[in-house]
């Protein structure tokens, strides 16, 4: 069992900027990817972005440029530097992390963007 508990969530204005963490504990062990997915009121949950162990990193367009996932191993922790927020990254954001072809979720943690 991996258990991922996300923190740094918040509202703030447009322009504005947030650094989201998430920490992984459990069995960690040859976990091979983890990213950070968004779920907007009324809209289907999305990835924001994602790194693989091979180092592939993924980003939706729509963060592309005002968005950085890193991670730090001593850790266990994924970050998500949010920069230049909009309304519209408004969401609760999950921690996600694959393992084995199982994946796993944290409980979000809620972004407010006001305008």
């Amino acid at each position: 069992q991996v258990q991922l508990v996300e923190s740094g969530g918040g509202l703030v204005q447009a322009g504005g900027s947030l650094r989201l963490s998430c920490a992984a504990s459990g069995t960690i062990f040859r976990i091979n990817a983890m990213g950070w997915y968004r779920q907007a009121p009324g809209k289907q949950r999305e990835l924001v972005a994602a790194f693989t162990t091979r180092g592939t990193i993924n980003y939706a367009d729509s963060v592309k440029g005002r968005f950085t996932i890193s991670g730090d191993n001593a850790k266990n922790t994924v970050y998500l530097q949010m920069n230049s927020l909009k309304p519209e990254d408004t969401a609760v954001y999950y921690c996600n992390a694959g393992k084995g072809g199982i994946y796993y979720w944290g409980k979000g943690t809620l972004v407010t963007v006001s305008s």
